[in-house]
């Protein structure tokens, strides 16, 4: 009898699979390599077998966050050449239900149910009550998605962000931007603030090609250009986040998500960030306010796929499979 919900959250290399109940708290996390798979049916019946008999009868649907627009009936990521069709899916499995995700969308819907452990404080003052929550962050491009409060229920609403057209506060972000410029015509937010963008400034600034970890455990190990680099980048991150939390009034808290930002979680504190962040005339007393956290839960968007999912498993019907 279908009881529970089969939840994953896809990335570019690596989907995360795990079981749901009327609870929404995430159970047998299970890891798979996307390059052993053809696509998400091979992944999924592959999960199911390795869960054991009477796995595929118990799970009655799915959440998929997806890294890409999740609003149309066929999904398609924007970090790899893999796609379905909602409507196929669920014939496929026999699932009663079945949602795809934004993977921005995932986190929003888990921030709330975060540990004080699974965050990093950047600075601020309180959460207002019910206030608008944002979050954003880079990793292959850069995400966006508030939470909002709607009468007794809270709601998501997904935004692309990372597209907004980026533009330079000082003479060194001036001459950063005309590089970007003369390499990629009009620069949006996440040719620099994304991971591939981390290693794009630092390229611009030093001269060196590095990836984006690499970067990174250069900075940690206080290596100059690299550090800098990183520094750059916070700063046109914390400004970023500012407009956006002007933008969406996010009084209710700022999390940051994402590889990247958990990466540079250590190197926020000796940062620009903050100050970027607040520096809004006329419009700092209110940002000085507002509580920046990044996420370092290993596993965020799960945590959300879960909140959605066991809401969904409450309303699974007895003996019930699509055909």
């Amino acid at each position: 009898m279908p009881h529970q919900i089969l939840i994953a959250d896809i990335g570019g290399t690596s989907s995360r699979l795990a079981l749901v109940g009327t609870d929404g708290v995430p159970r047998d996390i299970q890891i798979h390599r996307n390059d052993d798979f053809g696509g998400f049916k091979q992944m999924i019946e592959a999960d199911l077998a390795q869960r054991g008999e009477g796995a595929h009868a118990s799970v009655g649907g799915a959440v998929l966050a997806v890294a890409g627009p999740a609003d149309e009936e066929v999904i398609r990521l924007t970090n790899r050449d893999w796609s379905f069709s909602k409507r196929d899916m669920r014939r496929h499995f026999g699932w009663q239900k079945f949602a795809a995700l934004n993977d921005f969308e995932a986190l929003a819907l888990g921030v709330l149910a975060l540990a004080p452990d699974d965050l990093v404080p950047v600075g601020g003052g309180h959460a207002e009550r019910d206030a608008p929550i944002l979050v954003c962050g880079p990793g292959t491009g850069f995400g966006t998605a508030m939470l909002v409060k709607t009468g007794r229920n809270r709601m998501v609403l997904t935004g692309e962000g990372g597209r907004v057209r980026l533009g330079a506060a000082d003479s060194e972000e001036a001459l950063l931007l005309g590089h970007m410029v003369r390499e990629l015509g009009p620069v949006v937010v996440e040719h620099a603030l994304s991971g591939s963008g981390l290693a794009r400034i630092h390229r611009i600034l030093s001269g060196v090609s590095l990836s984006p970890e690499e970067v990174i455990a250069a900075a940690r190990r206080d290596e100059d250009a690299a550090r800098h680099s990183c520094h750059v980048f916070l700063r046109l991150f914390g400004r970023i986040t500012g407009d956006l939390a002007l933008i969406t009034n996010a009084r209710g808290g700022v999390y940051l998500a994402g590889g990247v930002s958990v990466g540079l979680a250590s190197l926020f504190a000796g940062s620009a960030f903050r100050a970027a962040f607040e520096e809004h005339p006329p419009f700092e007393g209110r940002l000085a306010e507002i509580p920046v956290q990044v996420i370092t839960h290993p596993t965020p968007g799960l945590i959300g796929c879960g909140q959605f999912g066991g809401r969904m498993a409450r309303t699974l019907k007895p003996g019930l499979r699509v055909v």
